[in-house]
């Protein structure tokens, strides 16, 4: 049987426009690390963020990166994190939930409950990413994200920066991607020889905790293997919703 085409080769396209975008990209991030410190890159290790990844480290800026390790993601993804670790000259900070916190909920309502109302999974959401994020950007004046609005209807209007709140702070948001396509994404991780994430080689496009994504299929929207099961509007688990 012919192998499956992997996500580079699917994938990889440039638009016209790209030399320029990765241009304005480069250099919105050497103002940060300039002129934004203390800041960080948060990373899912998905394609948009090892692609920022990779600008970070090539253009040697001092902006640490850090995962938000929920206890519930892919074994691929951790994997990844391991050679994250090894090979990043930016160090990578690793958050983790709150173990009683995650316990408890075990307990009850119990690791199924995600599936049985959208309450109960933003629960799950708030307590593996929302508050080890609120941590990982404690005293940060920015912080870094892969959002592109290509991505979803309700990332659309994403900006390059953006006035952001994290646990009543006010922070601001560096969206460095905003204008890229998916396949811009693609061209540089191809170009540059990225080490991504092999999920993206089995039609995951979007890469979070392992309960709660799934491949998609030809015409499904990008986001339609996160939460599947709940509304096709609701597609956010809190990270990255405006107050």
């Amino acid at each position: 049987m012919k192998p499956l085409p992997k996500a580079t080769e699917l994938h990889a396209k440039a638009s016209a426009t790209f030399d320029a975008k990765l241009a304005a990209t480069q250099a919105q991030l050497k103002a940060a690390s300039l002129e934004l410190q203390p800041l960080k890159q948060a990373t899912s290790l998905g394609a948009e963020d090892v692609v920022i990844t990779h600008i970070l480290n090539s253009l040697q800026l001092d902006i640490p990166v850090f995962v938000l390790e929920t206890g519930a993601l892919h074994s691929d993804t951790l994997a990844l994190l391991e050679r994250l670790q090894a090979h990043s000259r930016a160090p990578v900070q690793v958050y983790r939930p709150q173990h009683e916190a995650v316990i408890a909920f075990v307990k009850h309502p119990g690791q199924q409950a995600i599936y049985d109302s959208m309450a109960n999974r933003k629960a799950c959401c708030g307590i593996r990413k929302l508050e080890p994020l609120g941590r990982a950007l404690s005293g940060q004046r920015a912080w870094i994200t892969g959002l592109r609005r290509e991505q979803s209807q309700a990332r659309a209007e994403v900006s390059a920066q953006e006035a952001d709140v994290t646990n009543g702070v006010p922070i601001i948001k560096l969206n460095p991607l905003v204008d890229w396509t998916w396949g811009d994404v693609w061209h540089y991780i191809a170009t540059h020889k990225v080490d991504y994430n092999p999920l993206h080689d089995q039609f995951f496009p979007s890469i979070g905790c392992a309960p709660c994504t799934r491949a998609i299929s030809l015409g499904e929207d990008f986001r339609a293997g996160r939460w599947w099961w709940e509304d096709e509007t609701a597609k956010e688990c809190g990270l990255h919703v405006k107050a």
